[in-house]
């Protein structure tokens, strides 16, 4: 082969790879604009579309509203209670707690002394000249014993205080006005030589004095709504009876039918009290 023919063989090799070059450059093009119209705009759509038509509610948050279509909060959401004219929901570590924007758990295992005894912490303050002094402890952590405490107090659930398995006067960790040094509870709690220990009536549910892992479980557990119900029943001057019915009708039950517990959706039954004892 002669070297003109060698050239335009070289050349026709050239111009037939930047013609496959531009075919799989438009190519490309082509399937990234059907491609972003189907996954941006179409698949969405008819998401959203599907979504409106079938699951309306569920689709736009499953919120509650009153009557006046006011939004008091969604189904599937946690708030905070704490009048003994509702039920209260388990407690939430979600940023200062129930907040849906800072979803969380206490990141606590189930033999962590601080999530059993709690923990307290030094703090220091400034005087009106600028010395620092050292305050009285605080609180860090209330944990599990001191919420047992809290939760039988509220409810009139009978319970003792143990240490070496003897009683212990509940004065003996009290204040002046009647109410609980919870600094000098905890501090007995870590006491390594001679704990201080919580001895309810009742066996207490583990999600009335635990936090769920998102902080915003909208659900307390059946037995947990039972405890409960004396207190609310007093509270609205209402027969047991009938707050017993409200919770059975705002309880769900597990998931396909088999998987978990039933629970009381907490928001759902404290408006269902609400609207019963306005009429």
């Amino acid at each position: 082969m002669s070297g003109g023919d060698e050239r335009r063989s070289g050349w026709q090799t050239q111009s037939l790879k930047m013609k496959t070059l531009i075919i799989d450059i438009k190519n490309t093009i082509i399937a990234t604009i059907v491609f972003g119209i189907i996954c941006c705009g179409v698949y969405p759509l008819a998401v959203y579309a599907f979504g409106q038509l079938l699951f309306k509610h569920q689709a736009n948050g499953s919120l509650i509203e009153t009557p006046d279509g006011k939004v008091v909060g969604s189904e599937l959401l946690g708030q905070p209670f704490s009048s003994d004219k509702y039920f209260i929901p388990r407690t939430s570590a979600a940023g200062t707690g129930y907040d849906a924007s800072n979803s969380s758990g206490s990141n606590l295992g189930p033999t962590s002394k601080k999530l059993i005894n709690g923990t307290t912490k030094s703090i220091a303050v400034a005087d009106k000249d600028g010395k620092v002094a050292q305050a009285p402890d605080v609180v860090d952590y209330d944990g599990i014993k001191l919420r047992i405490i809290g939760y039988c107090d509220q409810n009139g659930i009978a319970y003792q205080l143990l240490q070496e398995d003897k009683v212990v006067d509940p004065k003996t960790f009290k204040t002046e006005k009647g109410d609980y040094d919870q600094v000098k509870l905890i501090t007995a709690f870590n006491d390594d030589n001679k704990p201080l220990t919580v001895k309810p009536s009742v066996l207490i549910p583990g999600d009335a004095v635990t936090s769920s892992a998102s902080g915003l479980d909208p659900h307390i557990s059946v037995k947990n709504a039972m405890l409960q119900l004396p207190r609310v029943a007093k509270a609205r001057s209402l027969g047991e009876d009938k707050v017993r019915e409200l919770i059975a009708q705002n309880t769900d039950g597990r998931s396909l039918g088999i998987f978990g517990d039933p629970g009381v959706n907490v928001l759902k039954l404290n408006l269902a009290l609400d609207k019963l004892t306005a009429k």
